[in-house]
């Protein structure tokens, strides 16, 4: 008897997220592609459930995991992020450090990702191979740090690499065959990268589908050995 997965997308609106709802919704080994989002989508594919999720708010992530706690999860991707708004860019200067910036895009980058660590992980499949990746970002190794500035940004991603870390160390335990993965997509075309796309190098802004495809093949490679990993699209293992 052939058991059809389970796919959870958080940040199922965004550039990328949307591309992986897209990608699972056509994959007939998927039975359910369960898409979370501040608003929910609209689809004709069945497949698509779609639920609303606000990142910076508990509550709402542990009825969003409520909804589906019947369903043993395969993979989840959490595709959310901020690194600028309206109201603020990411920090050139130390003069630049805010409390209202930083707290903000910490919430959004750090503390809502972990707490989808602590209401989804419960969800995956124990008799199997299940995987929870979160997009992070190169800018969040200390060791690869040389330009310095954008403090909240690269702090959140340094702190979610951490929490990532924790969360593969403690399902060695408690789910020995889930891998919890971070995943570095390149720089995609969206609304993130929008101010900072003409500084790219030719060939190296990605569509969505481009970085999508490349971190599938990641995910699809990783083993038990990788949890806990910040991986990139190319799959390099990127120093912490």
């Amino acid at each position: 008897m052939i058991i059809k997965k389970n796919v959870v997308i958080v940040g199922a609106t965004g550039a990328i997220g949307k591309a992986f709802v897209e990608y699972y919704s056509k994959d007939e080994s998927v039975d359910n592609v369960f898409a979370f989002s501040r608003k929910k989508i609209s689809s004709e594919n069945r497949k698509i459930i779609s639920f609303d999720l606000d990142i910076e708010n508990q509550a709402s992530i542990e009825d969003a995991a409520e909804n589906i706690k019947d369903h043993p999860i395969d993979t989840i991707i959490v595709a959310t992020g901020i690194l600028h708004s309206e109201n603020f860019g990411p920090e050139k200067s130390v003069r630049e450090i805010n409390y209202s910036t930083m707290a903000k895009v910490m919430a959004v980058n750090t503390i809502g990702p972990a707490l989808i660590g602590r209401y989804f992980i419960p969800l995956l499949r124990k008799d199997t191979k299940s995987v929870l990746a979160f997009l992070s970002a190169r800018v969040g190794s200390i060791s690869d740090n040389k330009l310095g500035g954008w403090y909240s940004y690269r702090a959140s991603k340094t702190a979610l690499n951490q929490i990532i870390k924790n969360f593969s160390i403690e399902l060695k335990r408690t789910n020995p065959k889930a891998v919890v993965l971070g995943l570095q997509p390149g720089t995609v075309d969206s609304n993130l990268s929008e101010p900072f796309k003409k500084n790219v190098a030719k060939g190296k802004l990605f569509s969505p589908e481009q970085s999508r495809d490349l971190l599938l093949d990641v995910i699809e490679k990783t083993t038990i050995e990788n949890s806990g990993n910040l991986i990139a699209y190319d799959g390099e293992i990127i120093s912490p």
